[in-house]
């Protein structure tokens, strides 16, 4: 048998895998031992990578909808040469920005790349990612806070700290692997403590749990920062040496007294209290967040809120410590480093000169061919098509008539669109209903390219299976197109994943994010290696788990690290009498992901998950309601939109609020169209919903 380690592209942990063939086909799937992220173990998504497209696969060759509505299979050149034809079409006619792009953080370093470098450098477009559906957030964080998106833990921390503090996030269900990190740690009177409104499975498992109210997350972080300075539980030294704006904070947070905080969050006084002394009896406390916190209307002011509290207590850049973000998607990293949306390959600002320069440099390219400016965000492009001002769309391994937030009005946007080219390993995704091009591509299995995940470290893709007949990556697809929109001398050095990863190389030189140390060759069969990891230093950065900020120092011009801080704002969308209730969305178990067109043809995970929509309501809510378990309940939003589900019983759901898995499309049909300020990301966590019994 034969034997490649690859990369899973399902989750940011990015878990490695031995893969043996034997004539062609995948005979067993081994989660590679001693890898530093995994270590022989993996959850149940990556140990069945071996099925996609085996019971469900589109031809290998695209196909262009004819004006019947039917569709025509053409050759691959054709479908290029249709695409770009089209998409110069439009452009002549509405302008550079009457087209766009819609990624995924599931593509490879090397596929954003080249996709952001045909269409924000070349047709000077607009590209974003459903990245900004979860990382977003996390991004504008981490810049603001540290002057660079870099956030400095290493999985090794979940196993060094003393106090791990869990904020809106789910790993025992998310993150499998990474909540075996948290089953690893051996330090003594250890205490694993979870914020949340929903008692989840983590939650379940923790030592404490703190059930909030929804939204109030802000106020209690505001709170306990309060508390932390009132009694003096500060890291003086460190907050002089390393960090700014202090003093700022001080006064600012002098109004969020524990009464407020106790009123406002649901908790008592006691629990705050009891929370507090937590914090100050660690000696190594990290905080931890996702996805409960990222989707919220003030979501930026929340993750610096806990960044705060890292500083001013000196948990940061030391083992077991942090204000650390979890990411969702395999390649979120590589998407926010890489894909020229909203930072230049490597980082750095679009009117930045010098790296304007640098960037023109690297590509061969003029100057003036660069992208002068951030994208347009996800909701700017549905909002531009529905306004009439974009008319052509190119979405990459990505469902958002699934899973964009509000997604009827994707469903809208989608029929307005003169090109609407959907690329992705199933033609059977609700958002391939309406394309007007449909571009199949393999699976990770057999592509080729780079991952970073959530701790920056980089791991190699590698083809397990050969191709058959006419099967084509993603990345060749975006080429095909560039060559088709007569790129010319463009594209020269963009020929092969390698080719693009080693412009990405030269890129990232001298940025926070440097990987000039790391060659394509060096990756595989490796252990990974973390950035930064700068050429000529490589025998200083050898250790496999290295965490940043451990000198004090950050990317600032100062480089101190800057207290972040905002007053709480009252909720866009409270709840009113005509909506009392509050819907709520989440994984809803390990093996289902995102819109399930991934794991629908694993068989085992297909044969214990719910096949209708379904919700979590408390059974006092319920009883009051005459709603018994698994009756059907029809759910009204204040976005408008109404949906039906199964109810489900639980006791760890509070009174008044409802809870649904996202997994589902009935699920974001009722999230509203309400962003956070800074990011842009959606607010899926807290929807304003009445509903009724359906007879």
């Amino acid at each position: 048998m034969n034997k490649v380690q690859s990369t899973c592209n399902y989750c940011a942990l990015d878990c490695n895998l031995d893969f043996y063939t034997e004539g062609g086909q995948i005979i067993k799937t081994v989660p590679t031992k001693g890898y530093p992220v995994n270590d022989g173990f993996c959850c149940i998504k990556g140990l069945s990578l071996d099925k996609q497209q085996k019971t469900v696969k589109p031809n290998s060759l695209p196909k262009i909808r004819r004006t019947d509505g039917s569709f025509q299979e053409v050759s691959w050149e054709e479908g290029f040469r249709h695409v770009a034809d089209k998409l110069k079409e439009i452009q002549e006619q509405y302008g550079p920005e009457s087209v766009a792009g819609i990624s995924t953080g599931q593509l490879t370093l090397e596929e954003f790349a080249l996709f952001g470098h045909v269409m924000r450098n070349y047709l000077k477009a607009n590209v974003d990612g459903n990245t900004r559906l979860c990382m977003a957030t996390a991004v504008v964080a981490h810049k603001q806070s540290y002057g660079f998106d870099a956030p400095g833990f290493t999985l090794k921390d979940l196993e060094l700290s003393d106090r791990i503090i869990f904020i809106g996030a789910n790993p025992v269900v998310a993150h499998p692997i990474l909540w075996g990190r948290v089953k690893n740690n051996q330090v003594e009177d250890h205490k694993v403590i979870v914020i949340d409104p929903r008692k989840s499975e983590t939650a379940m498992n923790a030592d404490y749990w703190y059930g909030l109210k929804w939204r109030s997350d802000l106020l209690l972080l505001y709170t306990i920062a309060g508390q932390l300075i009132e009694k003096d539980y500060l890291d003086h030294q460190f907050i002089e040496e390393h960090t700014e704006k202090f003093e700022e904070f001080r006064e600012f947070v002098k109004p969020y007294t524990l009464e407020r905080g106790a009123e406002g969050t649901g908790l008592s006084r006691e629990q705050i209290l009891e929370l507090v002394e937590l914090i100050h009896s660690g000696k190594r406390v990290s905080f931890w967040w996702t996805m409960g916190v990222n989707q919220g209307y003030e979501a930026v002011r929340t993750a610096q809120a806990i960044i705060n509290l890292a500083l001013m207590t000196g948990n940061i850049g030391k083992p077991g410590t942090g204000a650390n973000s979890i990411t969702g998607q395999c390649n979120a990293m590589g998407s926010r480093a890489y894909s020229n949306t909203a930072v230049f390959f490597g980082g750095g600002d679009f009117t930045n000169p010098a790296r304007r320069e640098r960037i023109a440099q690297v590509l061969n390219v003029p100057e003036s061919m660069l992208a002068e400016k951030p994208t347009k965000t996800y909701n700017q492009i549905i909002e531009g098509i529905n306004a009439g001002e974009i008319k052509g769309l190119w979405i990459l391994c990505t469902n958002p008539r699934h899973s964009w937030t509000n997604n009827e009005t994707f469903a809208q946007a989608a029929k307005k669109l003169e090109l609407f080219v959907v690329q992705d390993i199933y033609d059977t995704i609700e958002s391939a209903e309406d394309c007007t091009v449909f571009f199949p591509v393999v699976p990770g299995i057999k592509k080729e390219g780079t991952y970073i995940n959530l701790e920056r470290r980089l791991s190699a893709m590698r083809p397990v299976l050969a191709r058959g007949e006419n099967e084509i990556s993603d990345y060749e697809a975006i080429l095909g197109v560039g060559k088709a929109l007569g790129m010319g001398d463009a594209l020269k050095g963009w020929e092969t994943p390698r080719d693009c990863f080693n412009l990405m190389r030269e890129c990232s030189r001298n940025m926070p994010c440097d990987i000039t140390g790391i060659t394509w060759e060096a990756l595989e069969n490796s252990h990974g290696i973390q950035w930064p990891y700068p050429e000529g230093k490589e025998e200083e950065n050898k250790e496999e788990q290295r965490r940043l900020y451990t000198d004090g120092n950050f990317f600032t011009p100062s480089k101190k690290a800057q207290f972040m801080f905002e007053e709480v704002r009252e909720n866009p969308l409270p709840v009113t009498e005509e909506y009392p209730y509050v819907f709520n969305t989440g994984r809803g178990s390990v093996g289902q992901w995102h819109t399930q067109s991934r794991t629908k043809e694993v068989k085992f995970v297909e044969d214990v998950s719910v096949k209708k929509a379904y919700l979590y309501m408390n059974p006092k809510l319920a009883s009051e309601n005459g709603i018994g378990e698994n009756e059907q309940i029809r759910v009204f939003s204040i976005n408008g939109q109404e949906a039906v589900f199964m109810a489900k019983l639980t006791e760890n759901v509070r009174y008044g609020e409802l809870f649904a898995p996202i997994h589902y499309i009935e699920c974001n049909k009722l999230t509203p169209s309400l962003y956070d300020t800074y990011s842009k990301e959606p607010s899926y966590k807290a929807t304003p919903v009445r509903f009724e019994k359906v007879f």
